[in-house]
């Protein structure tokens, strides 16, 4: 009852009952730029490592297996379409990032704002079709949990890959396995799941051609100093009653 504030270490507020807190006069904020660099750079990351086959190569290196030939259908970066679902601070990063590499960038956000050069806006089912990678930089809200469906996996192109450093529950994880063990699309990389850890039988960590990694895209060093350094800015922020990083 004598609760006024919750800071959440992050940018995602799908935990916290924002709806409760705004009821009962509890203020909710966020450190919406802390790791938005972080987060950016573990995405391409995986763009990387799913375009060349690095993760999976070394992999099958520490089990003696000298598979050179099997990875030389890896494919350059420069030049492809890039498709970026949500335009926030990360998604933006990433954008400049592949932008920096001469990828073509398409983007779907549900906030429309102006564009950089070259960039374009596109339609969600258009970028899954157009995209040779598609990387999830979305909210989990009721629309899109699920969002990255069998309808969408469908209309990916055959050599496309999927980045995903949001949230797991974005991706419906059945039909990504299935798309990724048919052969449906080339690959993916994923910092989050649906089940964190995961269950032994997620059928994403056997599936093939797929990149796990356990959700550490935003905890660099120079990212959990700045998420420190500005839970203390919006805690003096409250107390001297300046808005700040507010979400609710």
């Amino acid at each position: 009852s004598q609760l006024k504030l919750l800071i959440r270490g992050g940018v995602g507020v799908d935990n916290i009952d924002v709806d409760y807190a705004k009821a009962n006069g509890i203020d909710v904020k966020n450190t919406p730029k802390a790791s938005s660099q972080s987060v950016a750079e573990l995405a391409m990351g995986h763009m990387f490592s799913c375009a060349r086959y690095i993760s999976i190569a070394g992999h099958t290196m520490r089990e003696g297996k000298w598979e050179k030939k099997a990875y030389g259908k890896g494919i350059e970066l420069k030049g492809k379409t890039l498709g970026i679902v949500g335009f926030g601070h990360i998604g933006q990063t990433v954008s400049k990032l592949g932008a920096a590499l001469g990828m073509k960038i398409l983007v779907y956000s549900r906030t429309k704002r102006e564009l950089p050069e070259r960039y374009q806006w596109a339609e969600l089912d258009a970028l899954f079709k157009n995209a040779d990678v598609v990387s999830l930089h979305c909210p989990l809200t009721d629309e899109t949990r699920g969002l990255v469906n069998a309808e969408r996996l469908n209309l990916m192109k055959p050599t496309a890959f999927l980045i995903n450093t949001a949230r797991g529950a974005v991706v419906d994880e059945a039909a990504l396995a299935e798309a990724l063990n048919s052969g449906r699309i080339a690959g993916a990389g994923l910092d989050v799941l649906v089940h964190e850890p995961p269950k032994k039988d997620d059928p994403l960590l056997a599936a093939q051609n797929c990149i796990v990694t356990p959700h550490i895209a935003w905890a660099s060093r120079d990212a959990r100093a700045r998420l420190i350094k500005t839970v203390a800015e919006n805690l003096k922020a409250f107390r001297n009653g300046t808005p700040q990083n507010v979400v609710s």
